[in-house]
């Protein structure tokens, strides 16, 4: 926790029609919290933290399997916000899934009790929940049709692209047991893709690293998955 913080309200695009009590309650019990790099935020439906609002860094919310394989449902960037670590004000909702931190992340969090008064109390408020829902739901579902529909090899070179986006080069620093996580495949599956990529000449293989030589091929090949 940040003492004496000042609360980034620019964050909130509810907060120019929040009461001046309902801005006051934010003020008293919101705080910024230092999240290091890996660091579980929340832990299963049974872990209700509250709202976290992405301020610096990345946030990845995956969920497990029962054989205990990981897979990224969607990531968290500056100015967004993750609702499913409040998931116990979300009535009808029983979805289990883990946020971690994939960088050093600065957060605003406020607490369960505190954003429940607040969707009581304020109908933006409570409208923004409505539409944040509806936007986490629709990129969990795009990804189960990704899962049922699409093929692995494309789902890999989309992720590939995304990476390369995020680091804003051609050179992307990730293992092959890191990108299986995020697709919810086995390590041996991905190893096997990126062998068969960079004997094709789309990428060369380097440890810890990936670097991206024929973009536009992978662009093809990833015109499925990509959003």
């Amino acid at each position: 926790m940040i003492e004496n913080p000042q609360i980034p309200r620019d964050y909130l695009p509810f907060w120019p029609r929040l009461t001046g009590s309902q801005q006051e309650l934010i003020l008293r019990q919101a705080q910024l919290r230092r999240i290091p790099k890996d660091e579980i935020v929340h832990n299963g439906k049974e872990d209700c933290v509250g709202l976290l609002l992405v301020i610096e860094g990345q946030l990845r919310v995956f969920t497990l399997s029962e054989e205990g394989r990981e897979l990224t449902l969607y990531r968290l960037f500056p100015w967004d916000m993750c609702l499913f670590s409040a998931s116990c004000l979300l009535k009808g909702i029983d979805f289990h899934v883990i946020v971690q931190a994939q960088q050093p992340s600065l957060v605003l969090h406020i607490p369960p009790d505190t954003y429940r008064q607040l969707m009581e109390e304020s109908l933006p408020v409570s409208l923004y929940t409505n539409e944040l829902m509806a936007t986490h739901f629709s990129d969990v579902m795009w990804q189960m049709d990704q899962i049922l529909n699409k093929k692995m090899d494309s789902r890999l070179a989309a992720l590939l692209l995304e990476e390369s986006a995020l680091a804003g080069s051609d050179s992307v620093s990730s293992t092959h047991e890191k990108l299986a996580r995020h697709l919810g495949s086995a390590r041996e599956v991905v190893s096997r893709l990126l062998q068969y990529f960079a004997s094709e000449g789309l990428i060369r293989l380097g440890r810890g690293s990936i670097l991206l030589l024929d973009r536009p091929a992978l662009e093809r090949l990833a015109s499925a998955s990509l959003r």
